[in-house]
């Protein structure tokens, strides 16, 4: 059963995990895992090395089957077979060093698939400009800098690309973002960037996922937590009630809160 920490009348859940198991041979990765996240929701998960945070991500972005339990969208009951179907019913994973064409400018980027053109005596013309101007205005509403937006996106920091990854995502109509370790390859200050945005982003009300091993910085983000442990949730709530040593020892297994 979800966890009644995440119950809220008012606003209903855009994603609810239901007892969620998988086994890889002897080895059971998650076993019964159950969470919820909602519209403008951060929710870290957190956990050791091998708690099953990773599988859990794989399971809701289509990269794995689970073997039992069940995954709702907006309420429906889904199942993905590829990212491509998780990410054409509106589910996106922004991983550390999630692909980009390095070699074409950040607009370019941005409306990839989705160019604007005209056609005229069936000859299609890009409309450059228009997609310029519409990628800057969507970046610079939810707080997102950038050098240019004709800059070659393979000149851009790591940190400037997941910004990017994620505006566009948000932009085109995305309904759950699962962010896998989005500090693990940035500095100080790209890190402080980063969470400004999460922050920015989840305002607009874009539910997220929030996988780190910084609890320090999950901290100054999440409003709810799930805590993985040897593939079982061990502690489930919100941030308000629990304290950074609190969750260190969910994760080290000095205690466990389940409500």
């Amino acid at each position: 059963m979800v966890n009644d920490s995440f119950k809220n009348k008012e606003n209903r859940p855009i994603l609810t995990v239901k007892n969620i198991s998988k086994r890889f041979g002897n080895v059971q990765a998650l076993k019964n895992v159950s969470m919820e996240v909602c519209k403008g929701d951060i929710v870290g998960l957190l956990g050791d090395n091998g708690a099953g945070k990773s599988t859990l991500i794989k399971i809701i972005s289509g990269n794995f089957s689970a073997d039992e339990g069940e995954i709702f969208l907006e309420g429906k009951k889904v199942h993905f077979n590829s990212p491509s179907e998780a990410r054409a019913a509106g589910i996106e994973t922004v991983y550390q060093n999630s692909p980009v064409c390095i070699n074409a400018a950040v607009y370019e980027n941005f409306f990839i698939g989705r160019e604007i053109v005209n056609n005229y005596l069936g000859i299609k013309f890009v409309k450059n400009k228009e997609m310029q101007k519409s990628t800057l205005d969507a970046l610079q509403n939810i707080g997102i800098s950038i050098p240019s937006e004709k800059a070659e996106i393979g000149l851009l920091s790591g940190g400037e690309r997941q910004a990017i990854i994620l505006g566009r995502f948000f932009h085109w109509g995305g309904k759950v973002a699962l962010l896998d370790e989005p500090f693990a390859a940035l500095g100080v200050a790209e890190s402080r960037k980063a969470l400004k945005l999460i922050h920015n982003v989840s305002q607009k009300g874009l539910p997220i996922i929030l996988v780190t091993h910084n609890i320090e910085y999950a901290f100054q983000v999440m409003n709810k937590y799930v805590v993985l442990r040897h593939g079982e949730v061990v502690g489930v709530g919100e941030k308000k009630d629990v304290s950074v040593d609190d969750v260190v020892s969910m994760i080290t297994g000095a205690i466990e809160i389940k409500d």
